[in-house]
């Protein structure tokens, strides 16, 4: 299946190569009016209105062989295989796994401080109490500050 998919990817960008080039080539809808003058477009390979026909109908071909090399790449590269029949939501479900650190789930956060005399936090409780010791000096520190008006912006 890759090979195949290496294929139709050469193909697109051959074709879209050649469909550049012979945009390229074409002449414009101004461009008939100067063949009319004698500019010489009557004596080239085509004839005078042959090119217009042959170059369109080519870039005509190479827009489709492009437009159908993308639908096939865009309908390979979505094969996904099929899911099993049901809803997502009959299915058991799996349970997180603790941590490899221990009980502990600070052990398991790189840099995390764990303190000496804090619980070991093996529940939300647990952590939620490690942290309040953890924090309540600092707590207590700022809000002595803040009472003894030490940190305070004087007022003009």
């Amino acid at each position: 299946m890759n090979i195949v998919m290496n294929l139709v990817l050469a193909l697109q960008i051959l074709t879209a190569l050649v469909m550049i080039g012979l945009v390229l080539i074409q002449h414009g809808k101004g461009a008939d009016m100067g063949a009319s003058f004698g500019s010489g477009a009557s004596g080239s390979l085509f004839g005078a209105t042959g090119s217009a026909n042959f170059l369109s109908r080519s870039t005509a071909f190479c827009a489709a062989l492009f437009f159908i090399c993308t639908l096939a790449l865009a309908y390979t590269a979505n094969d996904r295989p099929k899911a099993a029949a049901g809803s997502i939501l009959d299915r058991p479900g799996t349970s997180a796994s603790a941590p490899a650190g221990g009980s502990s789930g600070a052990a398991a956060i790189p840099g995390a401080v764990v303190l000496p005399g804090a619980p070991a936090a093996s529940d939300a409780q647990g952590r939620a109490a490690a942290i309040a010791a953890a924090i309540a000096p600092a707590v207590a520190s700022a809000t002595a500050t803040a009472s003894s008006g030490a940190g305070a912006i004087p007022k003009k």
